[in-house]
């Protein structure tokens, strides 16, 4: 599938999932008003596993995550990424480029996934003018910096456990073909040395996930069953 080839829907008034998913964001809690403006311009858009919805170097835009997983990534000029965020429903992609201007990252579904597109410009100007909107907007930017630094502390000082999961998710949506599986083409020998630990603990750890059902070996390696759950052997959220 071409990239981001699903068109984007517009939406006078969005679907019941759009308005829990706003809810449940930062966004929520601006004024009622506001919401409501956003829901009646936004326009929703439906993915499959391993769609980029827009490469590096593209327009940056502002998305509300319906449903679904996502990572952010860095590419450089010899194809290699590097995930610098992973997104979820109730989360909100592009505000540090809303503040900020375009950067080079692009975003990838790993799971279905439905997004819901912002009026960039209507949020732009409601933080220009209201401060209680551009406090909101600092708060989300200053959450997004914490999880960056919990991504930065988990490759370095994670548990086996953790380093797995990451490696096998970052390795998995790199190679994953549009509306493909996610499986990582790696063998537990490789995976032990990408980690900094030994195959004997990878392979305890694999069988682990496997016993849970979040991932399965396939000759290819290793399948991701359950991206989501996968992603959460990762999380171990920053006190305070």
């Amino acid at each position: 599938m071409p990239i981001g080839a699903v068109c984007w829907i517009l939406d006078p008034v969005a679907d019941t999932d759009v308005e829990h998913a706003m809810a449940g964001s930062f966004l929520g809690r601006m004024s009622p008003d506001l919401v409501r403006a956003l829901l009646a311009n936004g326009l929703r858009g439906e993915y499959p596993a391993g769609t980029t919805i827009y490469p590096p170097g593209s327009a940056p835009r502002t998305l509300l995550v319906v449903e679904g997983l996502l990572r952010v990534y860095l590419g450089s000029p010899d194809g290699r990424q590097v995930t610098v965020r992973y997104a979820r429903g109730c989360d909100v992609l592009g505000i540090a480029v809303l503040v900020g201007g375009p950067a080079d990252v692009g975003v990838q579904t790993l799971a279905r996934s439905i997004l819901y597109r912002l009026d960039a410009t209507l949020l732009a100007a409601s933080a220009r003018s209201d401060g209680t909107v551009a406090w909101a907007l600092a708060e989300e930017l200053n959450r997004r910096l914490y999880e960056n630094l919990q991504q930065t502390a988990v490759n370095a000082f994670g548990s086996v456990r953790q380093r797995v999961a990451l490696h096998l998710l970052d390795l998995a949506s790199a190679q994953q073909e549009p509306g493909g599986r996610l499986v990582a083409r790696v063998s537990q020998q490789e995976l032990a040395e990408a980690v900094g630990s030994v195959r004997e603990v990878v392979a305890r750890v694999l069988r682990d996930l496997r016993v849970t059902g979040l991932v399965a070996t396939v000759p290819e390696g290793v399948a991701i069953l359950d991206p989501a759950g996968l992603h959460d052997q990762t999380w171990n959220p920053l006190p305070g």
